[in-house]
């Protein structure tokens, strides 16, 4: 175990504080676990920092020895033996907190905390299921009381602005409390510690990309999201210095590229001038990278995008959701606008970023042919580099969750399958094996070879379209779907396996069962993967071989024609897309006649 302590020299009072960010149990009841994973766990890093800011202020006194310890279990085994060994060896007394757990991560959280328990080690759990659940529910579910009856103590909220020292205090004290709610006082974000993690831990990941959280909130009210739920409705944000900081402290540790965790940036409303400080450390030779979630109007914000990308967004993420306008309005997300889809991504490639939307399966209007439907208008119309699926799922912390809970409607059980990529609930329209099928062919139908194709020609045919990253990006994504049976956003370099880490309440397999189906399938992946990474190479080669290249267009990337509202199956095919083109006249009509009147 890795030890950061200051203290008594002489061998004092002893504490230490364990974070773990757990990973989920996939299919089998194996954690999800890579040589390399996605990305760095943002929680642990601030969480991280927090406690670092706490030993130094010498919160349990200043004779007493702290020592800090992280693990992100996404690319790290964990095992409650070792820490249970090291503990005792280390002495004195100590605290292991699992943060950042969403739902599909308690039940291996609990598996962990069970075992530390049975150790008498206190713990604590927090993160989106905790927080979520005491949000939204009139009482806590069952995993909730589970974890009290075992000892566990429970920690809703943030942990900034000292909630986090009373933890410790208390655990210092041997007094940790059922829970800590902190859920109706949502902390300020300026001057609190930056959320940083060393080096050995950012380099677990693919990319070497670290993350960032400039605020914390939304303004909308999308019914299956959480995080107006749990972060609130309020945006808090942190300050230029405090970005600058974060900034300078990477990159002293070699690491320049950072995703920028907020739910959506563009609604930030200091965007301006935490962009206006990137552009100056650019401008003195501070190089960095950065990846950003936006919505689907950020566009329609003066020099958002020419300011975003001079600051150095090189990947977008986009709440696309759905380009059926009923669907949207059943979620809540009203301010999606399919005539705007267009207009916006267009934006975002005059301006070298690729561009990714999540789409969600199985709103209320779906059905399996109207989804591959879609998927086709996506395909021709939408200049979109990659495009990722989930099933809609009623999430603990959302209001569909809640609405669901209270009207008796079954949601599955286990909650380790809330991942956005198995379904959890009955759709109204489709069966249980329809919606999994669109699922399952939503992602073969974008991913095919010559809309791969068709995406590289788009980015070819523009000096900074970046062609060969985009393909590095679809082959993660189509090879985790395909492969490795998880969402790419839970993805990793080399899928990893412990045989004693399965899920509690499953049986030890056997060494000869185990193993030879792991080494099994890691070689037929490893087959899976080459061939496809070939023929994916050759398309690109192709692409860029192209003496005309430069000279590629079609419906998606072409500057709008005259009759385009007319011409677009975006706009007539899909499930009330002629009542948003006659909102969006009649708004141009009523702004038109507005600007006549002020002229006059």
């Amino acid at each position: 175990m890795d030890k950061k302590s200051t203290g008594s020299p002489g061998g004092g009072a002893k504490f230490t504080f364990v974070l773990i960010k757990p990973t989920h149990y996939d299919d089998r009841g194996y954690p999800i676990q890579w040589f390399r994973s996605a990305l760095p766990s943002n929680t642990l890093a601030c969480m991280n920092s927090l406690a670092e800011d706490a030993r130094d202020r010498e919160v349990l006194g200043a004779n007493v020895d702290f020592a800090i310890e992280t693990f992100d279990e996404t690319n790290r085994r964990i095992r409650p033996t070792q820490i249970i060994r090291d503990l005792a060896a280390r002495g004195g007394r100590a605290l292991v907190g699992l943060v950042g757990v969403q739902s599909n991560q308690f039940p291996r959280a609990l598996d962990i905390a069970r075992r530390l328990r049975a150790a008498g080690i206190p713990v604590c759990i927090g993160g989106f299921h905790v927080s979520g659940c005491i949000a939204m529910l009139p009482e806590l579910p069952p995993e909730l009381k589970e974890a009290q009856a075992l000892g566990v103590a429970l920690f809703a909220g943030e942990a900034e602005e000292g909630r986090l020292d009373t933890v410790l205090r208390d655990a210092w004290n041997g007094e940790l409390k059922p829970l800590y709610d902190f859920m109706d006082q949502l902390p300020s974000l300026e001057g609190a510690p930056a959320p940083i993690l060393p080096r050995k831990h950012v380099a677990r990941t693919s990319g070497t990309y670290s993350s960032i959280d400039l605020g914390r909130g939304c303004p909308y009210q999308c019914s299956f999201c959480t995080i107006i739920n749990v972060q609130g409705r309020k945006s808090r944000f942190r300050t230029p210095d405090d970005l600058e900081k974060i900034i300078r402290a990477n990159k002293a540790q070699g690491i320049d590229r950072f995703f920028i965790t907020d739910d959506n940036f563009a609604r930030n409303s200091d965007w301006e001038i935490l962009l206006d400080r990137v552009i100056a450390l650019q401008e003195e030779g501070v190089r960095v990278g950065l990846t950003i979630q936006v919505d689907t109007l950020c566009h329609k914000i003066p020099n958002f995008i020419e300011k975003a990308t001079a600051a150095g967004v090189k990947r977008v993420f986009i709440g696309l959701e759905n380009i059926n306008p009923d669907n949207l309005i059943a979620a809540k997300k009203r301010q999606n606008k399919i005539t705007e889809y267009r207009a916006m991504l267009q934006s975002w490639r005059a301006h070298g970023a690729i561009t990714y939307a999540g789409y969600i399966l199985g709103f209320p209007a779906d059905t399996k042919e109207s989804i591959l439907r879609d998927i086709e208008i996506i395909k021709r119309e939408l200049p979109l580099d990659v495009l990722e699926f989930f099933f809609l799922t009623p999430l603990p912390g959302s209001e569909d969750h809640r609405n669901q809970l209270k009207a008796r409607v079954w949601m599955d059980a286990d909650i380790n399958k809330y991942d956005l990529n198995h379904r959890v609930s009955h759709h109204s329209k489709m069966s249980d094996e329809e919606w999994e099928e669109a699922y399952r062919e939503a992602w073969d139908a974008f991913y095919t070879p010559d809309h791969i194709r068709t995406i590289l020609k788009r980015a070819a045919a523009i000096p900074n379209g970046r062609p060969r990253q985009i393909l590095s990006t679809i082959l993660w994504f189509k090879l985790m779907i395909d492969n490795e049976g998880v969402h790419p956003l839970e993805g990793g370099a080399l899928r990893l396996k412990s045989r004693r880490d399965r899920r509690h309440g499953l049986p030890l397999e056997s060494p000869l069962v185990f193993y030879s189906r792991y080494w099994g399938e890691t070689a037929f992946k490893a087959a899976k993967y080459l061939r496809f990474f070939v023929k994916s190479r050759a398309i690109l080669k192709e692409v860029m071989a192209a003496p005309d290249r430069a000279a590629y267009s079609d419906v998606a990337i072409a500057p709008p024609r005259a009759d385009e509202f007319e011409a677009l199956a975006l706009y007539h095919a899909t499930n009330g897309g002629e009542a948003a083109l006659a909102r969006m006249k009649l708004g141009d009509a009523v702004r038109a006649g507005t600007t006549a009147a002020a002229a006059e």
